[in-house]
């Protein structure tokens, strides 16, 4: 027996263990505070890059708001943040006969909602054929998608205008200045990373699923479309709302294919507010910017439970 053990209440360790015990013991009891270099060093820097991240992202959202908040029709007239306050611009948004904002809003949605429903359809039957079956070439076929997609489109802007001026002269309809053209061109370059990304997806789902079914008799369209594309959901939605943003954010193509102002898309309509020397309005500019940023930004919202699942579970294998 120790001499602190010989001590009435066991001496000052006993009783210092004692009480860690009776508060660890005791529901809602407070741990100690940690020093605050510590706690830095721990925890708190974490919260620093956080705060400095949300900052340099958040920054230019809000400077854009209040440029289009500022009838001044510059952007160095915005330097004091929301100075002054005038709905000026969204309402000259509607009001240019030659700068039609609002068809160029519904261009933008349907080639958009168009573009991403195809390339989900399209993507998805690629990305099935390369999970489930075995076929000559099956390997060379995933790597030749994806090595394509490091080439940037600016490559192919030459070609892409040559061939559609051919066809716009045999088939008129899917030539230039057709927006059923420009999403056939869309859909050209649909597959390859979306592919990839659906391939891995795919590979979660067991096999034994497939097995099952097919001794029930199902075949493989009936396989694909009652049961895996459930199943695949989340990788669904993620593909379809980078294919919608991408086609929404596309300027260079869409410049190149459509010529006609109430045909083009809000990309290549809103150049139009900067393009002239003597005529630029950034405030509209600014409010036309902010008014495109809401369907993109309602869609992920939506779909921002499948966005992290999407992105993450193809990673797995």
């Amino acid at each position: 027996m120790t001499i602190q053990e010989a001590l009435p209440g066991g001496g000052p360790l006993a009783a210092a263990s004692g009480a860690a015990e009776a508060s660890a013991g005791v529901p809602g009891a407070k741990e100690p505070r940690r020093p605050f270099g510590r706690w830095f060093r721990e925890t708190g820097w974490r919260h620093l890059v956080g705060i400095v991240m949300l900052v340099f992202s958040a920054f230019p959202l809000v400077y854009v708001l209040s440029a289009s908040l500022n009838p001044g029709g510059t952007l160095l007239t915005a330097n004091s943040l929301f100075s002054s306050f005038d709905i000026g611009s969204y309402i000259a948004l509607f009001q240019d006969p030659l700068r039609p904002y609002g068809a160029w809003f519904v261009n933008s949605i349907f080639i958009g909602l168009t573009t991403s429903f195809f390339t989900v359809v399209l993507c998805a039957l690629a990305a099935y054929a390369f999970s489930r079956m075995r076929f000559r070439g099956r390997r060379v076929g995933l790597l030749t998608l994806l090595l394509v997609q490091m080439f940037p489109q600016l490559l192919a802007v030459v070609a892409i205008f040559l061939l559609m001026s051919a066809i716009g002269d045999i088939f008129p309809a899917l030539g230039l200045n057709s927006q059923i053209g420009l999403i056939m061109v869309y859909l050209g370059g649909a597959l390859g990373v979306n592919t990839f990304l659906m391939y891995g997806f795919f590979n979660t789902v067991p096999a034994s699923i497939d097995e099952a079914a097919k001794i029930d008799g199902a075949g493989h369209a009936r396989i694909f479309f009652t049961i895996i594309l459930r199943l695949v959901a989340p990788v669904l939605a993620v593909i379809g709302l980078l294919s919608f943003i991408g086609t929404m954010n596309d300027f260079l193509i869409a410049s190149v294919i459509l010529v006609d102002p109430d045909k083009q898309t809000l990309a290549v309509g809103l150049y139009q507010f900067v393009s002239q020397e003597t005529a630029r309005n950034w405030s509209v500019f600014a409010a036309g910017a902010v008014l495109a940023a809401i369907l993109p930004m309602a869609l992920f919202l939506s779909l921002q439970r499948f966005i992290v699942g999407g992105l993450t579970a193809g990673s797995v294998k």
